[in-house]
């Protein structure tokens, strides 16, 4: 089915009056935002119930929230493209489209395909780029779809949720959001990750070299998830732990015959944690505060071990919290096993962080999606229950082309869902 969405010209949406913090101010960035590159990210939001005018609604509430959330309208500051230092409040504005579908939602080829979001220019963010980019596309029956990309050294995924409920509440016509966001934060444990751990993070963070990874959009059976857990037993599986075993096991066995002749190859799993609680930010901080939880195994054990050793394995690696404000010892062992970067695989979860409870005027997301233009490393992205349907979505950008027919062979044999970039004849125009 050939589906054309029609674009208008991006405008650059500013703060509806003066920002509450004046403008001109700089705010530095924390270690946590420094632990970031400056990649895009993107979440698409997909409502089936039907609001007057959405794109004209929503440009507006993103006007109204922009005097709330005035970083947002700045730019990056810094001497470095890639390591910016800080954020300079210039009130520039957000980049805004207005877009249309030739289709109904229930009618459309599969969502992730269409173009639904707005890309950034480069294959990182440019300091001169706005901090965020948002496209609102109407469907044919009155449904519609918010994408969402930022910068993330601007935001994590629990600031950028907490963004996007305020900016319905604004569109619902609430005067202000109900939690007062804070982005220059003066608790101290934001800016006292160890300079290391820091260097550590850009290095694994760095954009790397681009390559056509296939989009895969999975969706997993909550059966599945629920025999996992009953397996390990009440209190020692949750579904993400469960979800995790079940990609980690699947991609290890599809990429196998690259390292053929080594059973003890290392597999790396990175699994990143939201941390707000643990460190006592503010409530409506909403820059990044994530740590990086590691779990080192041989491919043998991941590929061939029992499910219930695995899930182990990832729980001791999220209850070893990194010592961020301490002494974090010399790296040796987990240098020396530091695998190659294809054989590192990033799991990351957006339920629960809000992005389900944002409301434009019309009721709660049917669906969320992630997704990347440029990709920065292997990952898979938990994304939310599909609604309607007894399955866990996933957003999966983690094996090369000619791993991927291995890899759906894997996620097939457990009975999982899969819709896969084929590059149809989905078309944008201005």
């Amino acid at each position: 089915m050939s589906v054309v969405v029609t674009k208008s010209s991006p405008v650059v949406v500013v703060a509806a009056s003066e920002p509450e913090t004046p403008t001109g101010g700089i705010i530095e960035l924390s270690s946590f935002d420094m632990c970031s590159a400056p990649a895009p990210t993107t979440i698409i939001l997909v409502f089936e119930q039907h609001i007057d005018d959405p794109v004209g609604t929503i440009r507006k509430a993103l006007s109204q929230a922009l005097v709330h959330y005035h970083p947002m309208a700045g730019r990056l500051g810094g001497a470095d493209e890639l390591e910016p230092t800080h954020i300079v409040c210039t009130g520039e504005g957000v980049s805004f489209v207005g877009a249309s579908a030739s289709c109904a939602l229930a009618d459309t080829v599969p969502l992730h395909l269409l173009d639904l979001s707005v890309r950034y220019p480069a294959k990182y963010c440019r300091l001169s780029d706005p901090l965020l980019l948002m496209q609102v596309t109407r469907f044919t029956c009155g449904g519609f779809v918010v994408g969402v990309t930022w910068n993330h050294v601007m935001a994590d995924g629990a600031g950028i949720a907490q963004f996007l409920q305020a900016l319905g509440e604004l569109a619902r016509g609430m005067p202000t959001p109900s939690i007062i966001p804070v982005r220059s934060e003066s608790n101290s444990s934001l800016s006292r990750l160890l300079q290391p751990m820091v260097a550590e993070v850009r290095s694994y963070m760095r954009i790397h070299k681009e390559e056509f990874l296939p989009l895969l959009d999975i969706a997993i059976p909550a059966s599945l998830v629920c025999r996992i857990k009953d397996k390990c037993g009440a209190g020692n599986c949750t579904v993400y732990d469960a979800i995790v075993a079940v990609l980690w096991r699947c991609r290890t066995r599809a990429v196998i015959p690259d390292d053929a002749d080594d059973p003890n190859a290392v597999m790396l799993l990175v699994i990143p944690r939201n941390v707000r609680e643990l460190i006592g930010a503010k409530k409506g901080y909403y820059g990044n505060c994530v740590v990086f939880h590691l779990a080192l195994a041989t491919r043998d054990t991941v590929a061939t071990g029992d499910i219930k050793d695995l899930v182990k394995l990832i729980r001791l690696a999220k209850e070893k919290m990194p010592d961020m404000l301490g002494n974090t010892g010399d790296g040796r062992d987990e240098q020396k096993a530091r695998p190659e970067s294809y054989n590192t695989l990033t799991i990351s979860s957006l339920m629960n962080l809000g992005h389900e409870a944002v409301d434009f005027g019309g009721g709660m997301p049917s669906r969320m999606m992630w997704k990347t233009e440029k990709p920065t490393g292997m990952a898979c992205v938990v994304c939310s229950l599909c609604e309607g349907k007894d399955n866990i979505n996933i957003m999966s950008l983690c094996v090369r082309q000619e791993h991927s027919e291995a890899f759906l062979r894997e996620l097939a044999a457990l009975n999982i869902e899969v819709s896969r970039d084929q590059r149809p004849t989905c078309k944008a125009r201005l």
